[in-house]
C-alpha cells in the first residue's frame, strides 16, 4: 500500500512539472503575441484596450471591469502596453489550468483504467525499468503517462483553429481563413482570452447542475455557478448571451415536460442568474449607444445578411470551424445523446449560430458581426466535449483490445470487421482533430511572425 501511495505521488509530481513547463513556455509565445499585437501594425484591439485601461477616452465602451481592473493593477509595475499583454496572458493560462484540472477529473480516471487494463491483461507491468538491481522502481507508466497525455490534450485545446487549406488554394465561397468562418481561439481578442476561464467555469458547474438540480442540488454549487456566471459576464459578455439562452430554454422545456412539478427547484436555479441580469442590463445601457445623434442603436433581425458579408458559403464554412466535433456526433451519436455534456454542448452550439445568423447591432457596430464571439464560444465548448468523448471512446477500445489479447474469440469474422471498424472511426476522429490542432499552430505560428488575423 505504502508503494502504491508513493508510486501515484512520484506521478503526480512528474505531472506538475510536465504541466508546469508546458504552461510557462505556451504563456512565453502567447505573451510574445499579446504585447507584439500592441505595437505591431496588425488589426487587432489592443490600442483601445490600453486606452481604457487607463481611464482614456477609446472610442468604444467597455464596460467589462475584470480584464481592464487586472491591467490597471500590472500597469502599477509595467507600462500600459505590457500590462495589457500580461493580463490577457495570465487570463488564458488560468483557462487552460482550470481545463486540467477538469479533465484530470473528467478525463484521466478513464485514462489511467485503459493503459492498467492493458498492463494487467498483458501479465507484463509497465514500470519505469530500474537502474539499481530492481529496487526503487519507478512509477507505473500507466500512472504518470495517462496524466501527461491529459496536459497535452488541455493545452492542445487552445491552439485548435477552424480547418484551412494551404495558400493558393480556393475553397468556394470562403473568402478568409477567419473571418466568415471563424475559430475557437481568435488569437487577436484579448477581452474573448480574458472571459474564457470563467466561462469555462460556468460551463462545467452548469453541466454538473443539470442532472441534479431538480432534486435539489447543493447550494454551493448554485453560489459557485452564479460566481462564475457573473465574472464572465464582467470580462466579456458574447458567452453568458449564448448560455442564458441555452440554459433558459432548456430550463423551460424540463418546466413544461414535468407539468410544473419541478417549478421550485427550477426558479431556484433560476435565482443564480440574477446577478448576471442586473449586469447585462448595465452593459446594455453603455454598449448599445448611437455612435452620433440620430443613429440607430439596439438590435436588429436577418437572415445571415452580416455573416454573408464574409462569407460567400456559410455551410462550408461550419464545416470548417466544426469538422472535428462534427465527426465526433455522426461517429458516437448514440453515446453522444446519452451524455450532458455533449448534449448541452451542441445546445449551446446552436443556439450560437441562431444568434450570429439573425441578430445584428443596428448602427456603426453593425459590421464588426459582434454576435459571431458567442458563435466562437459555442464552438469552444463543442470542442471541449467532443475531445472528451472521444478519449473516452478511445479507452473503450483500449480496455476491449486488452480483453482479446487475453484471448478473448471477439465473434469470429463478424467480430474482426466490428473491431476494425471501431478502430478506423477512432482514427478518424483523432486525424480530424489532429487537423485542427496543426491549423491552429501553423495560424498562431503565422500571427506570432506579424500575420493578420483574418
Amino acid at each position: 500500500m505504502n508503494c502504491a501511495k508513493k508510486d501515484r505521488r512520484r506521478a503526480q509530481a512528474i505531472d506538475a512539472a510536465v504541466f508546469a513547463v508546458l504552461l510557462a513556455l505556451v504563456s512565453a509565445v502567447t505573451l510574445k503575441l499579446f504585447y507584439g499585437q500592441t505595437y505591431w501594425d496588425v488589426d487587432s484591439d489592443m490600442e483601445a484596450y490600453i486606452l481604457e485601461m487607463q481611464g482614456l477616452e477609446s472610442g468604444y465602451s467597455f464596460p467589462y471591469p475584470v480584464f481592464f481592473r487586472l491591467a490597471a493593477l500590472i500597469h502599477l509595475f509595467a507600462s500600459p502596453e505590457l500590462s495589457v499583454a500580461i493580463a490577457t496572458m495570465l487570463l488564458n493560462g488560468l483557462a487552460m489550468t482550470v481545463t486540467k484540472l477538469a479533465f484530470n477529473h473528467l478525463a484521466l480516471p478513464g485514462l489511467e483504467e485503459g493503459f492498467r487494463a492493458r498492463a494487467d491483461r498483458r501479465r507484463q507491468p509497465v514500470t519505469a525499468r530500474p537502474r539499481n538491481g530492481g529496487k526503487g522502481a519507478g512509477a507505473a507508466v500507466w500512472q504518470w503517462l495517462p496524466r501527461v497525455m491529459v496536459s497535452l490534450l488541455a493545452l492542445s485545446l487552445f491552439f485548435l483553429s477552424m480547418l484551412y487549406p494551404p495558400a493558393g488554394i480556393y475553397l468556394p465561397g470562403i473568402r478568409f481563413r477567419y473571418v466568415g468562418v471563424f475559430s475557437a481561439n481568435p488569437f487577436h481578442n484579448a477581452t474573448y482570452m480574458a472571459a474564457r476561464p470563467f466561462a469555462i467555469l460556468a460551463f462545467l458547474w452548469y453541466v454538473k447542475l443539470l442532472p441534479v438540480y431538480e432534486k435539489g442540488a447543493a447550494p454551493r454549487d448554485y453560489m459557485l455557478f452564479s460566481i462564475f456566471l457573473l465574472a464572465a459576464t464582467m470580462t466579456k459578455p458574447s458567452f453568458t448571451l449564448v448560455l442564458v439562452s441555452g440554459a433558459g430554454l432548456l430550463m423551460l422545456w424540463r418546466l413544461f415536460r414535468a407539468g410544473f412539478r419541478n417549478f421550485r427547484p427550477t426558479v431556484a436555479l433560476g435565482l443564480s442568474f440574477v446577478p448576471t441580469f442586473l449586469d447585462l442590463l448595465y452593459q446594455y445601457k453603455g454598449v448599445f449607444v448611437a455612435a452620433e445623434e440620430g443613429q440607430e442603436r439596439g438590435l436588429g433581425f436577418c437572415l445571415g445578411e452580416v455573416w454573408a458579408d464574409y462569407c460567400g458559403n456559410i455551410p462550408l464554412g461550419v464545416c470548417l470551424a466544426m469538422g472535428f466535433p462534427l465527426a465526433v456526433l455522426a461517429l458516437n451519436f448514440r453515446e453522444c445523446r446519452k451524455d450532458t455534456m455533449m448534449r448541452f454542448s451542441w445546445l449551446l452550439y446552436v443556439v450560437s449560430f441562431a444568434e450570429a445568423f439573425l441578430l445584428y447591432e443596428k448602427g456603426f457596430r453593425k459590421v464588426d458581426f459582434n454576435f459571431s464571439w458567442g458563435y466562437m464560444y459555442g464552438i469552444f465548448f463543442c470542442q471541449f466535449a467532443s475531445l472528451l468523448m472521444l478519449v473516452r471512446t478511445t479507452v473503450r477500445e483500449l480496455v476491449r483490445g486488452a480483453c482479446r489479447e487475453e484471448g478473448e474469440s471477439g465473434g469470429g469474422i463478424r467480430g474482426f470487421w466490428m473491431r476494425r471498424k471501431r478502430g478506423a472511426a477512432v482514427l478518424l476522429q483523432w486525424m480530424a482533430y489532429l487537423g485542427h490542432v496543426v491549423c491552429g499552430v501553423a495560424y498562431f505560428t503565422d500571427m506570432l511572425r506579424g500575420g493578420t488575423y483574418y
